[in-house]
């Protein structure tokens, strides 16, 4: 089961940027990644709809033999992790945990700032789970639904993003935030025009890394780890050329040779 792959999943292809910190920190690790772009974004979707496309994606994962599922999306992490560990007889690793634990280490003011899709946002998931851990932590959440399309359509360095990033992010900029929480895998490609608005002394935590860091002690603690070479394969529900303009961005050739397309009634 060592050299069984580690399934990714996400919306669409922000759960690259996940996938891309799984390859850094487990380079003899094999992925499969799944991104629903047919359905994307899933933010302003019911639970119920969200929790039916995450374990459809998920089932497909699994019938592949994974050995664990990796939640490259914070609004299925926030609103429905439960539900995939349930379904799951693997291990599951979400991002919404290890992204609080770096904001809280990070953070000196106590006052961190969330931003992240409708769904993610109006869970509270964030707030709760910092609460919980400390206190004293004064949070501010801002739902930025622009955000997602706007990485998907590879407008990071537009003019209208800019201006879609002020209008979004002035009311954390004025609470004096010291730490902002990127609660959605695609706003990373986003990055430079976030740090350039908060400006930056605002430290920005996204969930890319401290996953990936989860899961490889994950891996460690169950003695799961790989010794072959490794082998990716990514797959997206629609729109795969599109798609490939701003994926090829994280894994070039690599990506561009194994990225398939699959029906959604295949799910």
């Amino acid at each position: 089961m060592n050299n069984n792959p580690i399934g990714v999943f996400d919306s669409g292809i922000g759960g690259l940027t996940v996938a891309k910190e799984i390859v850094k920190a487990l380079p003899r690790e094999s992925i499969i990644y799944i991104g629903d772009t047919a359905r994307v974004p899933y933010g302003p979707r019911s639970k119920e709809v969200i929790t039916r496309f995450a374990k459809e994606l998920a089932n497909f994962l699994l019938k592949r033999q994974v050995k664990c599922l990796v939640v490259a999306c914070n609004t299925i992490s926030a609103t429905c992790l439960d539900e995939i560990e349930k379904i799951s007889p693997v291990p599951v690793v979400g991002v919404v945990e290890p992204t609080i634990e770096m904001a809280i280490q990070v953070s000196k003011s106590n006052k961190i700032g969330v931003i992240g899709t409708v769904g993610t946002i109006n869970s509270k998931a964030y707030e709760k789970k910092i609460q919980s851990l400390n206190s004293k932590i004064q949070v501010y959440s801002t739902a930025c639904p622009l955000f997602v399309p706007i990485a998907e359509e590879g407008l990071d360095d537009h003019q209208a993003t800019e201006l879609v990033a002020k209008d979004y992010l002035k009311d954390l900029k004025d609470k004096g935030i010291d730490t902002l929480i990127l609660g959605c895998t695609h706003y990373p490609l986003l990055y430079k025009i976030i740090q350039k608005t908060m400006g930056k002394e605002v430290v920005l935590a996204d969930s890319a890394k401290p996953t990936a860091e989860k899961l490889k002690k994950l891996l460690e603690e169950k003695n799961l780890l790989a010794d072959a070479k490794p082998k990716y394969e990514f797959y997206v529900t629609d729109a795969p050329e599109r798609v490939l303009v701003v994926a090829s961005r994280f894994f070039g050739k690599v990506l561009n040779a194994n990225l398939k397309q699959i029906a959604l009634p295949t799910l």
